[in-house]
């Protein structure tokens, strides 16, 4: 299942998204993932969920973006939530392909993701919403 938590910059996506994680952490009994751009949350996680920046790995468009989750998923068969922040700025702000990224997640079977989306409801396609829904 996918999850999006869309909003313009400063609407508070970060902060919704750094809850989730926590909450997550504390009742999965598997392992927690949060993607990030820089390193900006690093003291805002909880050290029971795994933290990786995008930057680092040189990650940067919705293909190398996929490559990395499938990664985490199939190197780690106990991962059961998958968070990424800054989604447009991983992958780019072309809602097509933002709309062909989250198609070939959701054929990731047994993890829960939820990504942050900096755009208006109203911007993104409708078929968006046919994979994921708003939280």
């Amino acid at each position: 299942m996918i999850k999006l938590i869309i909003g313009k910059k400063g609407s508070g996506k970060t902060k919704k998204l750094v809850d989730m994680v926590n909450s997550a952490a504390q009742t999965s009994l598997g392992n927690v993932v949060c993607i990030e751009k820089g390193d900006t949350l690093t003291y805002s996680v909880t050290h029971k969920a795994r933290l990786i920046d995008a930057e680092s790995y040189g990650i940067s468009g919705y293909g190398e973006y996929y490559g990395m989750v499938a990664g985490i998923k199939a190197g780690n068969n106990d991962v059961t939530d998958i968070f990424g922040d800054a989604t447009l700025r991983i992958g780019s702000r072309d809602y097509d392909e933002l709309t062909a990224f989250l198609e070939r997640v959701s054929k990731i079977d047994d993890v829960e993701f939820v990504f942050t989306v900096s755009a208006d409801k109203e911007e993104l396609p409708k078929k968006i919403f046919d994979i994921a829904e708003v939280c």
